[in-house]
């Protein structure tokens, strides 16, 4: 029969039973119905999407549900389940099947339902067969061994750790005995100061992240990103790019890495899917010689990064123009004090959750299936104003006072070390409040000195980068627009420090 559903009519098939007929008894529409309509469900948001190509209803399960028998004691049921089951189950056993798993009586294996997965593969494969007239590269399955739960650093401490080697000014101290959980803090501090530091770094050793399963997200109702398409832009499927065999595994290694730690999640079926792809992971810049004996500028590749492609849902997505702040007025605030911790996000975006309704927007294909994100990723538009958004929202009341916020780089100063210390203190605990967690590797404590965003900090004041000028000094005379163009790029970075 035709069963119309708010502005849809979708064909249905019906089991007759025999009971009293009355109008105010509500239609139970199976599994069958649900793959006709595309049905997805969210169970948390207490809504039933129904979808027709590009056309969309969402019901409100908890309005649906209410009729005129709600303060009845009446109980709609059918019983002839049992004996359809026993009967299903004495056909099974009479052909010598074997039933191997049974957990509190209730069998695994669904046997009884196995013409009704034939119908469904067969739907989905003509379904897949007349979408698109190419064929898709196959899909390798990954899975990922979900009987062990991830043990977080502060429950077991990891041991593989390679500790770089540090500039003089620095070294490392441990947040565990006997060597585990280390953070980088300055050398020229007295034992009575180096003690108070280290004593605060314990206290807030949940605000640190020593590996990337150790990431809890911040708080959904504190900040999550939404993904706002504008009224006039239609959903876009685009297939998978080929990899070669290098980049594969390279993706593969990220996707087990993500699906591990819950930042992913694979997904069936979405309106928007973006491909994904590698770029080169890029160092800094070193001046070599090329085939002509000319000097080059040029920067060293150090693997693989893998992107997703979002233009098409960029194009699609409403514009936040939420603004950064002013980096000149940021480092000229900092500039003068006298001790400096600089701290970093760890893996920046993917500490924001994205909305569960704008989720299935950030679906990507690659070789190994199709998923989509539960963390904000980086490529989306509004990613930066979401994340500068929510950062403000955490220190609203500490910026310019005892704190510098500019994305992911954190600064904590003050002009003495005591009351340094109390400003980091509270920082901390701002971040164990939020959830936000700080990479240790980047993060310098107590020092009189440091790089922020290329520029040299300091009590004397603010410095250029050395490290810029040796780039600039060792560039080749420009011969072509694209060489004059890198060099005015160059300096333009250091205008403010030009006579």
């Amino acid at each position: 029969m035709l069963v119309e559903v708010g502005k849809f009519t979708f064909p249905a098939d019906f089991v007759i039973l025999k009971m009293e007929e009355d109008s105010k008894v509500p239609l139970i529409l199976g599994r069958p119905f649900l793959h006709t309509a595309d049905a997805v469900i969210r169970v948390k948001q207490k809504q039933l999407n129904l979808r027709v190509e590009t056309e969309r209803m969402i019901f409100n399960i908890d309005s649906a549900m209410k009729h005129s028998y709600s303060n009845d004691d009446t109980c709609f049921s059918i019983d002839v389940i049992d004996e359809i089951l026993e009967e299903d189950f004495d056909a099974l056993l009479d052909k010598g099947s074997k039933i191997h798993h049974f957990i509190e009586g209730t069998l695994l294996k669904e046997e009884i339902f196995v013409e009704f997965d034939e119908f469904m593969a067969m739907t989905a494969d003509e379904n897949s067969n007349s979408e698109s007239d190419t064929e898709e590269p196959p899909f390798e399955k990954i899975t990922i061994n979900t009987d062990y739960k991830i043990k977080t650093s502060l429950e077991e401490p990891p041991t593989d750790f390679k500790l770089k080697p540090l500039p003089d000014n620095l070294e490392y101290v441990f947040l565990e005995e006997p060597s585990f959980l280390p953070v980088i803090i300055s050398t020229k501090l007295p034992a009575q100061n180096k003690s108070k530091l280290v004593s605060v770094l314990k206290k807030h050793k949940q605000g640190f992240v020593w590996k990337t399963t150790d990431i809890p997200g911040i708080c959904p109702s504190f900040c999550k990103h939404k993904i706002q398409l504008l009224d006039d832009k239609k959903p876009v499927v685009q297939k998978q790019r080929r990899l070669n065999p290098n980049m594969q595994e390279v993706v593969k290694k990220e996707i087990v890495k993500l699906l591990d730690t819950g930042i992913i999640y694979p997904i069936a079926d979405s309106p928007w899917v973006s491909p994904i792809h590698c770029v080169p992971k890029k160092g800094g810049i070193t001046v070599v010689t090329n085939e002509n004996d000319e000097l080059v500028p040029t920067r060293t590749v150090t693997g693989w990064r893998v992107c997703i492609d979002y233009r098409k849902l960029n194009e699609a997505t409403a514009k936040d123009h939420f603004p950064l702040p002013f980096m000149d007025q940021m480092l000229e605030r900092l500039a003068g004090n006298k001790y400096f911790c600089f701290l970093d996000g760890f893996s920046r975006y993917f500490q924001i959750p994205i909305d569960p309704m704008d989720q299935e927007k950030t679906t990507f294909t690659c070789p190994f299936g199709t998923y989509a994100y539960r963390r904000m990723p980086f490529g989306l538009c509004n990613a930066p104003a979401t994340f500068q958004r929510c950062m403000l929202a955490i220190f609203h009341d500490m910026i310019e006072e005892s704190v510098e916020v500019f994305m992911d780089d954190f600064s904590v100063f003050g002009d003495s070390f005591d009351k340094c210390l109390n400003n980091l203190d509270k920082m901390l605990q701002r971040c164990k409040d939020a959830h936000l967690v700080l990479n240790w590797e980047k993060c310098h404590f107590m020092v009189k000195e440091g790089i922020v965003l290329g520029h040299k900090v300091s009590g004397a004041g603010l410095e250029v980068d050395k490290a810029k000028i040796d780039v600039i000094s060792k560039l080749p005379p420009s011969t072509n627009i694209k060489g004059v163009r890198s060099f005015l790029g160059h300096a333009g970075w250091l205008a403010g420090f030009t006579p």
